[in-house]
């Protein structure tokens, strides 16, 4: 048996450094392939769940959502408005909101030191609103400039003036959450709801800063106010676009599809493993819609490991390449891999 396998031809027995090199870029690419296919979409950020409408990579979700939301390198996930970005705490999708932290906004670190600030803001054309469930307080308003009253009496006396004062009877001001005595009563607060930014804008030029509390529901009874607590942060409202595609792409029996559109033409698809259709992943009737750029940004790390393992692998084939004597193509013992 000895003599038999010396005298087999080497080039049957082991793969030369270019075969090798070949394989490796085959697998990589195998692997790429897979990845980017069996995940469309990332599901989550920082712990939060990305559910439909919403969608962090291009072309997955709602278009009505496009860019709204991105997740950063620090895998932490934010809310892009016209007034900046804003670190998002959690997303309900039952209840559909965001709750955000604006960091101009005042704490209870500040106490009395006001720092200066700057409004948050929406942007109209999107399907975000800003919550009723809010409450803004402003802290040392220009009495001047600013109708700074106890909102009950004064909308008695004056029911025209009553939606342009400043509640300075209001609840919150008197128990501020989390540190009711901050202020000291070294500085005024009062409760005004801003209808629009430019209210915000002009609140914001005659006092010295402001911060806003939403109601959270802790009960199961949503409607009663004794199931509420206050809490620092800005509740951002959404409405979930229901279609009938989407519904089906999501249905279980038809392939439990990932409802998205099309990065050019922002039109519906369904993003499957198989590739992206127009209607359902199991309807066999219908071609894949390929598109480029849908999932660049799930496949960034993917890529970024296959270009480091074929870096890895042209420097190795160099190496062995170098030390290898030159044979014309004949392998022998020293220039073989294995």
């Amino acid at each position: 048996m000895d003599s038999i396998f010396l005298h087999r031809p080497i080039s049957e027995l082991k793969l030369s450094s270019y075969n090798c090199f070949c394989l490796l870029i085959f697998i990589l690419f195998i692997f790429i392939h897979a990845e980017a296919k069996a995940n469309p979409c990332r599901t989550s950020c920082g712990g939060i769940p990305i559910n439909y409408p919403f969608g962090i990579d291009d072309g997955c979700g709602s278009p009505y959502y496009r860019h709204m939301l991105v997740c950063s390198d620090q895998d932490s996930l934010e809310l892009r408005t016209p007034s900046g970005r804003y670190a998002v705490r959690s997303i309900s999708y039952s209840d559909p909101h965001i709750l955000v932290s604006d960091p101009y906004m005042w704490n209870c670190q500040d106490r009395d030191n006001f720092r200066p600030t700057r409004p948050f803001s929406l942007d109209t054309s999107t399907h975000f609103s800003l919550s009723s469930q809010n409450d803004y307080l402003f802290f040392n308003c220009s009495e001047d400039n600013v109708i700074v009253e106890p909102r009950p009496i004064f909308c008695e006396r004056f029911p025209d003036r009553c939606d342009s004062s400043c509640d300075s009877s209001n609840y919150l001001c008197r128990h501020l959450p989390e540190c009711s005595a901050a202020l000291g009563g070294r500085a005024s607060c009062c409760s005004y709801y801003p209808k629009a930014t430019e209210s915000l804008r002009l609140m914001l030029k005659y006092c010295a800063s402001y911060t806003s509390i939403y109601w959270r529901n802790v009960g199961t009874n949503e409607n009663s106010p004794y199931n509420q607590v206050p809490e620092y942060g800005i509740r951002v409202d959404f409405d979930i676009p229901v279609t009938t595609r989407c519904l089906q792409c999501q249905d279980p029996n038809k392939g439990s599809g990932i409802c998205g559109f099309d990065t050019e033409t922002q039109n519906f698809l369904c993003l499957c493993n198989r590739g992206n259709v127009t209607s359902y992943c199991k309807d066999h009737d219908l071609s894949s819609h390929k598109r480029a750029g849908v999932i660049a940004g799930t496949i960034t790390g993917v890529s970024a490991a296959g270009a480091l393992g074929i870096g890895a692998g042209i420097w190795y084939l160099r190496k062995v390449r170098a030390k290898a004597p030159v044979t014309c193509g004949v392998q022998s013992n020293e220039n073989r891999l294995f």
